[in-house]
């Protein structure tokens, strides 16, 4: 048996060429890995030696040759292809490892060139792997360091890779080169005239991975199933751990992704409550238990089978809290013991655990902060792509327009209520105090509809309005939406601003005696 090995990243190649060597399998190798393996006293065949020609133009030709491609290609099975062989002195080449050169590590790099991008695509080594994976019920193909144990264990075993190893290998390798070429066309195809950098490129190519298939979309007539990012950042819904409970469905994850992605943008401890896309209840507290507390005020109707997140540990008494109503999903960054224990009690409850190990810290990238570069929506034939809506206020971004000025503890509550309205279908309203909600308007195809069902909501909850803030999540194009949040109790208003009338607003809000605050900044969320 024949194996050519040739790989950039040479993570665990020592070991797996040495394993392979000691089965009694001959190594073929091309020039840093080669140098490698001899270094370490393994025999290796240099692949020029096997076509007889010479690397050449700076590595760039050394594996495009018959010698190889035929010995990957040929088929075991067709005595015409053998034949061929033979005549023209060419082996069979019965494994392949190769990993491809690091173009999606080096267009990562702060100011890499364009020269420093072509000269990391890979050329022989993507032939060479189409090659093996074709020809896959003879040829086994490696292009990751985590295959190396499966393939030495049947090796070991059986002398010989099994056809569904095989055929997996093949898979995964097919796999390996669409992602690898895609990401070259997005690179290269978002590269301006001027060589300015596009924000979005001519092309779009996305490569998702499958976490599981689903038993049913939103509704039970629509197959469905759930795919990750390539590459999915840390502290998102898809780096879950599932603890106990039924398995999730389509309407349970894309909940608890609207869920998760609220409470973790938070500092303090704080509990989200979710219901059909919707925070149905936001509150922060000294712990989880008093967040939760708090947000489960807010609606505790729409809380009945609804989605909950925290972004703190979940300890004994939140959980006995929590389990005292009828529950889908529970996700947090942690749990006690005791906590764990008294959920069991509710084993079709849904537990997750998700990491927020460096999320949010400061001089990283929206990826490494657990953050979406993007986002995008799937329309009939087509697709809108968008950044995603990362921006995060700043008290120095307040703008105050009205007479009166907010106080220090309404500045912190705004400051809250934008937080929540970022995260609530448009048309949002939501009134807010003590660092929760109070009332929630979503989804409305009118903002003073949104607003006296934020009111409406708070009443039936037996919460008072009185001396809330309220966020919209856009400008105000009249008056009459903010006089029914003053007229339900809010005192103090924080808006986007930008509207022809803002004036007219402006003056409504001094006329009734109220504070407010512009943005500059719009979050609708469709």
């Amino acid at each position: 048996m024949n194996a050519l090995l040739s790989v950039s990243d040479k993570t665990g190649i020592v070991e797996f060429a040495q394993a392979l060597h000691a089965l009694g399998i001959k190594l073929i190798s091309t020039g840093g890995t080669a140098k490698l393996l001899a270094d370490k006293g393994l025999p290796v065949t240099e692949v020029a030696e096997v076509t007889a020609f010479p690397e050449m133009l700076d590595g760039r030709v050394k594996t495009l040759h018959p010698k190889v491609h035929g010995g990957l290609l040929a088929r075991r099975d067709v005595p015409e292809h053998m034949a061929a062989l033979k005549a023209h002195g060419i082996d069979t080449i019965d494994l392949l490892v190769v990993n491809l050169y690091p173009f999606e590590a080096t267009v990562a790099k702060p100011g890499c060139t364009l020269e420093d991008a072509i000269e990391n695509i890979d050329i022989g080594g993507p032939a060479m792997v189409r090659s093996a994976a074709k020809n896959w019920k003879d040829v086994g193909v490696l292009t990751d360091a985590s295959q190396y144990p499966a393939v030495l264990e049947e090796l070991k075993k059986n002398g010989k890779l099994s056809d569904k190893l095989r055929f997996a290998l093949s898979v995964a390798a097919f796999n390996r080169i669409a992602n690898y070429d895609a990401a070259i066309s997005n690179y290269l195809s978002a590269i301006n005239e001027d060589g300015s950098h596009a924000a979005f490129s001519a092309q779009a190519n996305s490569n998702f991975v499958k976490v599981q298939d689903l038993r049913y979309g939103e509704n039970p007539h629509q197959q469905a199933a759930f795919y990750r990012d390539l590459y999915p950042a840390p502290g998102s819904l898809v780096t879950a751990k599932q603890l106990q409970g039924k398995e999730l469905s389509y309407n349970n994850i894309a909940d608890g992704d609207a869920a998760w992605e609220c409470v973790k943008s938070f500092d303090a401890p704080a509990c989200v409550i979710v219901k059909h896309a919707n925070p149905c209840g936001v509150a922060v507290g000294k712990d989880a238990f008093e967040a939760y507390s708090k947000a489960f005020q807010t609606d505790p109707t729409s809380a009945f089978g609804g989605i909950i997140a925290f972004n703190r540990t979940v300890d004994l008494a939140a959980a006995q809290a929590v389990s005292k109503q009828f529950v889908e999903v529970l996700m947090a960054p942690a749990y006690t013991a005791e906590a764990l224990e008294l959920l069991k009690a509710k084993a079709n409850v849904r537990v997750l655990q998700i990491s927020l190990d460096g999320v949010k810290r400061d001089g990283k990238t929206a990826w490494e902060r657990g953050l979406n570069a993007h986002d995008v929506k799937r329309v009939g034939s087509g697709l809108l792509i968008q950044t995603a809506d990362n921006h995060e206020l700043q008290l120095s971004d307040l703008k105050v327009v009205t007479k009166k000025a907010p106080t220090p503890q309404q500045v912190e509550d705004l400051l809250f209520a934008w937080k929540v309205a970022k995260f609530v279908k448009s048309n949002a309203i939501v009134f807010c105090k003590d660092g929760m909600t109070m009332g929630v308007g979503a989804g409305q195809m009118s903002r003073l509809d949104s607003a006296r069902i934020a009111s409406i909501k708070a009443e039936h909850a037996k919460l008072s309005l009185k001396d809330t803030v309220v966020a919209s999540d856009a400008f105000f194009p009249f008056r009459d939406g903010l006089d029914v949040v003053i007229d339900h109790g809010a005192t103090c208003v924080i808006q986007p601003g930008g509207s022809m009338r803002d004036q007219e607003v402006i003056d409504a809000a001094d006329e009734r005696g109220v504070a407010m605050v512009f943005s500059g900044v719009r979050h609708f969320r469709h």
